[in-house]
């Protein structure tokens, strides 16, 4: 059994500490937010935060995250309300197909934790490891920008 906080409540796994949190997040847990992509850590399809850092849950193994604050893109926003990159993602119209925003999303949301006003270096170093097949990129920088309230630029 291992103890986490998962979306600010204390949860009780049971699972083997060797199981990908991914799995105890989507099979266990119920939380279908973070999806598989690769199963290699290589796309970012499966980003969360611990701790508020960003993780693949692909190959974060369940005992990792034990006695810390684990975030899915489920529990990002305020109750009944957006995060302000959700938000931002509906306003510059970023999702196409939509299989790699959870993950986008998350990456976005701890750069602007860390980072309030990024350059279009830091957003292109921060979201470099999540992959988007649909190629929305130059939005996906608008939408942090707008996210972190600067001017979109054209």
């Amino acid at each position: 059994m291992t103890t986490v906080e998962v979306n600010g409540q204390s949860r009780e796994i049971d699972a083997p500490g060797d199981m990908p949190l991914l799995w105890a997040l989507r099979d266990v847990l119920g939380l279908t937010g973070t999806k598989f992509g690769c199963g290699r850590g290589l796309c970012g399809a499966c980003t969360v935060h611990l701790d508020g850092a960003p993780v693949r849950a692909c190959l974060t193994p369940l005992s990792a995250a034990a006695g810390r604050k684990l975030t899915t893109i489920e529990g990002l926003a305020p109750a009944g309300g957006l995060h302000p990159v959700q938000q931002a993602w509906l306003d510059e119209g970023v999702v196409q197909c939509g299989y790699c925003q959870s993950g986008q999303i998350m990456s976005a949301a701890a750069l602007l934790a860390s980072n309030p006003k990024p350059s279009d270096a830091d957003i292109d170093n921060a979201m470099g490891g999540n992959l988007c097949r649909c190629g929305t990129y130059g939005r996906i920088r608008a939408a942090i920008h707008r996210a972190a309230g600067a001017e979109r630029s054209a």
